[in-house]
């Protein structure tokens, strides 16, 4: 397992749609495995394929955050939600992609997946709390949507001029 770099916004590839990825073969079996790398050294509980640069649908979550409790890593290939419920929840969101910024976001309180495994297997299931939050946090990422563009306007171009500025800091250095 690998570390990867994770993209800063603005960055072009953040705004992409990624492409499905089928049944995983062993080089995005490998990726989804540095990816979980990735989002636990950064850290983090989600991270999608594009935050490193890899325009496919994958992404890796862990909500389990707790030191004490139990890891539970997920790769997700070709994740789809199927049903939303109607109950919406604010919650505090921030992104490996735009480091330090945090800001509330409204999304389903509860939503249910579908995603194919590494093992290629189907998978169903209902999430809810953060793990609701997460899933379609790293889904809107494939589909070109960072956390901002849920944002207003002006909230979002302050944010944007401070990730731009903490690249070319970062640069610099």
């Amino acid at each position: 397992m690998a570390i990867r770099p994770i993209l800063i916004h603005p960055d072009p590839r953040l705004k992409k749609v990624a492409e499905p990825v089928g049944t995983p073969a062993a080089d995005m079996v490998a990726l989804g495995q540095d990816m979980l790398a990735t989002m636990y050294d950064a850290p983090g509980v989600g991270l999608a394929a594009p935050q490193v640069g890899v325009l496919k649908r994958v992404i890796v979550m862990d909500c389990n955050k707790p030191p004490e409790a139990e890891p539970r890593p997920l790769v997700l290939f070709d994740p789809e939600i199927l049903w939303e419920s109607a109950e919406r929840v604010m919650s505090e969101e921030g992104c490996l992609s735009l480091p330090e910024q945090y800001a509330p976001v409204e999304r389903a309180a509860e939503v249910r997946v579908r995603w194919t495994d590494p093992d290629g297997a189907a998978q169903e299931e209902t999430f809810n709390g953060l793990w609701s939050v997460c899933v379609q946090h790293e889904i809107d990422h494939l589909n070109g949507i960072l956390f901002i563009d849920h944002l207003g306007f002006m909230k979002r171009q302050m944010i944007t001029r401070r990730m731009a500025k903490l690249k070319r800091e970062r640069a610099r250095a």
